[in-house]
Order: structure tokens, then C-alpha cells, then sequence
């Protein structure tokens, strides 16, 4: 995928707690990683704070599956920008794609997936991403998302 495929950017500096005895990034710190820039992405959308996750009546989203494929090492104080964009909503679920890139704008460095279902309550089935919130990501995002339910 293109770097300009991502409208949302996050930028983090990689901290001594997060990188192992060579001064490279924990693999599973990438996936901390993208929690910390979704977080960001949903603010830039509005929905935290007074809105749908944190207010009233919030809604609810699991991981379902999250999967990272590595390309080069980030090291210890680097400066990494990390890509977020929802790619996908199907009834129930949203897909959110990730880039992690170093300074250089296409050095890329690792990609990642996240799927998120909606549930109805926190130990709840599997609920329909409501159409408000469908609404906020194509018009964020500025393209469909929504698959088409099947005939």
C-alpha cells in the first residue's frame, strides 16, 4: 500500500523500555504500537471524549485478530509515524490497516492488521456497526467502506 493511501499519521518516539538488549523494538510492542495510534486515529474522528466510546451509551469493540508482518527493525529513539485507516466494515466487524515508517517518509518499516467487532455489551455476540458509525469513518476517510450485504 501506498503512504498515501493513509490519511491518519501518529507519530511515536521509541522509548529504552520498549527495545530489547540489541536497541531494537520488542516484536510485541508493535502491536502496543498500533493500539496507541487507533487510539489517536478514534480521537481524530471524534469518537472519544464525548463521543461513541467514552460517552454515553458508548459503544464496544474487541480485537478479533491482530497480525504484524516486519520489514526492517525500528531502533531505540527513533521517530516512527505509524498509518492508521479503517479498509473495511463488514455487519459487524472494522478492519484497520497499519504502516510504521521511519523518517524517511517511504521507509517502511512494518505493517499491520487489526479486525474489531462490535458487541453489544463488553461480554456480549457480535452486534451491527451502527450506520452513524459508518457514516463517521466513509466520510472521515473519504471512500466506501461498508461491504454489501450478499443477495
Amino acid at each position: 500500500m501506498a503512504r498515501s493511501d493513509f490519511r491518519f499519521f501518529h507519530r511515536k518516539r521509541v522509548r529504552f523500555a520498549e527495545v530489547d538488549a540489541q536497541a531494537v523494538v520488542f516484536f510485541a510492542r508493535y502491536l502496543e504500537y498500533t493500539d496507541i495510534a487507533i487510539t489517536e486515529y478514534w480521537r481524530a474522528l471524534g469518537m472519544i471524549g464525548d463521543g461513541p466510546l467514552t460517552g454515553e451509551g458508548s459503544l464496544e469493540f474487541h480485537v478479533a485478530k491482530a497480525t504484524v508482518d516486519y520489514k526492517a527493525p525500528m531502533l531505540l529513539d527513533e521517530e516512527i509515524d505509524i498509518g492508521v485507516r479503517c479498509s473495511r466494515i463488514g455487519r459487524s466487524s472494522m478492519t484497520f490497516d497499519f504502516e510504521f515508517h521511519g523518517k524517511d517518509r517511504e521507509d517502511l518499516r512494518a505493517t499491520a492488521q487489526s479486525i474489531q467487532v462490535h458487541v453489544a455489551e463488553v461480554r456480549g455476540a457480535p452486534s451491527p456497526v451502527p450506520d452513524r458509525i459508518v457514516a463517521l469513518f466513509e466520510g472521515y476517510e473519504g471512500r466506501r467502506l461498508r461491504e454489501e450485504k450478499a443477495a
